[in-house]
């Protein structure tokens, strides 16, 4: 009798328990219908591209292995490629957001309401770093949602995220932030967004898609998985809504966004390297190299030299240097605090300008060139490690044009265009302007650590 009375009430307790937990959870259901409308699926079409550098000449195949050579051309001919993604309505007048890898190299871009409107978009502009994308459809009276304040977002707080995932349209899932601030560097070793972690199930197709908070606010825009298997393990990433305001205002006014640079080469400082500096604990971004002629070496700071707060925002580890001085307009004096030889030191540093940034020289309705291109600077780092002088980078080739017929690719380096040497952007822009029509005008490239020569031909 006594066992079975402890039993009941175990389980009384244990169901007064669950439902007081229960009773507790947020209801998602009116967040979710007020704010779906304003979530687009973004489907987009990179078109076969078709290498001039494997194509023979017809005239020069033999007539017993033409046959054969035109069968395996028919077997190996290049497919477009389809990739989609999720993006949101920022503006009513038609303007998106949505991640940079979604739309990178798509020549077709096809924006899908939950109403099953479809519109076709255009790129405004588009920022690897923080891999944001800037779209435009032409529309009016849309559904808008609003950034959150920066500032409000707790660990621990809900969090909700609509999107495409596998193509499922418009689907929903929910958890907490995780962690706020997190370091993830690019493949370049670039780290200019402090990620918001989270253990909402993410997938692929929810890139691009809105972060909500329970007021229904976007906190972030869903950008990276971590996983082993392709689906979600409980470990996403999302950029925050205060990296997305300072980029979208540039990409609306300037098509490309501008960054903070110190000039400097970082580290963590761990137990023994707080001891050998005499700092109390192991804090801030120790500084290893300076870049002669940059902005923290005309402002002062030198090798040794542990900074703690930057523009009055603490640097606890080392990455959350770069995430504050990407933040900042080129030309901002910033003050700086940090230990020297075991002492306290202030000083002020003038922000530069973050060299590499994606950049477009427009002449084609995709947004590239005369010849067929988009290009990207190069950073003094890059440069240094590819052993050159100078040269742009493609970032993309469109299809059935002259850079296409000449056989060049994403990635290649530009270094030479007729008897001009091309340095940096400016120069590739200048030279592009003046390139004859129906003349072959030589190109000079770098490809996987080897320099090619060809020739081009824009046709009139």
């Amino acid at each position: 009798m006594i066992k079975r009375f402890t039993a009941l009430t175990f389980f009384v307790f244990i169901l007064i328990s669950s439902l007081s937990i229960g009773a507790q959870l947020p209801d998602f259901t009116a967040l979710i219908e007020e704010t779906s409308p304003a979530v687009v699926k973004i489907n987009t079409v990179q078109k076969a591209r078709k290498s001039s550098a494997s194509q023979i000449p017809p005239g020069q195949i033999p007539d017993i292995f033409r046959e054969l050579f035109q069968q395996r051309e028919r077997r190996q001919a290049p497919r477009p490629a389809f990739s989609l993604g999720s993006g949101f309505v920022i503006s009513d007048d038609g303007y998106i957001l949505t991640n940079h890898h979604v739309v990178d190299g798509a020549d077709e871009i096809v924006v899908r309401f939950s109403d099953r409107r479809e519109f076709t978009a255009e790129v405004v502009g588009k920022d690897r770093r923080s891999d944001l994308a800037l779209l435009k459809i032409e529309a009016s009276g849309l559904p808008v949602l609003e950034f959150a304040e920066p500032e409000q977002l707790k660990v621990g707080a809900w969090v909700l995220a609509i999107g495409s995932p596998f193509g499922l349209d418009y689907s929903a899932s929910v958890g907490i932030v995780s962690a706020i601030g997190r370091s993830i560097p690019t493949e370049k070793g670039e780290n200019y967004v402090p990620f918001i972690q989270t253990d909402v199930a993410i997938n692929p197709g929810n890139s691009g898609g809105p972060l909500f908070n329970l007021d229904g606010e976007v906190v972030g825009i869903n950008s990276q998985i971590y996983s082993r298997s392709g689906g979600s393990i409980g470990l996403s990433f999302a950029i925050p809504a205060s990296v997305a305001i300072g980029v979208v205002g540039q990409l609306k006014e300037n098509g490309v966004v501008q960054r903070g640079w110190l000039g400097v080469v970082i580290q963590d400082v761990d137990r023994d390297l707080a001891r050998s500096l005499d700092l109390d604990k192991p804090q801030g971004a120790l500084i290893n190299a300076v870049e002669p002629d940059s902005p923290a070496d005309k402002g002062g700071i030198s090798p040794g030299d542990v900074i703690i707060r930057f523009n009055s925002q603490p640097i606890v580890d080392s990455g959350d240097l770069p995430h504050v001085v990407g933040m900042l307009a080129p030309g901002k004096k910033a003050p700086v605090v940090l230990y020297r030889k075991g002492k306290l030191k202030k000083l002020s540093v003038e922000v530069g300008v973050l060299e590499g940034g994606e950049q477009s020289v427009t002449g084609r309705g995709d947004g590239s060139d005369r010849i067929g291109l988009v290009v990207e600077a190069l950073s003094a780092r890059e440069l240094s490690s590819l052993g050159i002088r100078g040269g742009v980078v493609i970032e993309q080739v469109s299809p059935d044009s002259a850079a296409t017929e000449s056989g060049l690719k994403r990635g290649d380096i530009i270094l030479q265009l007729g008897y001009s040497r091309i340095d940096d952007v400016d120069e590739y822009t200048q030279v592009i302007r003046e390139l004859p029509t129906d003349t072959p005008v030589l190109i000079r490239f770098y490809r996987q650590g080897r320099a090619i020569s060809r020739t081009i031909i824009i046709k009139s």
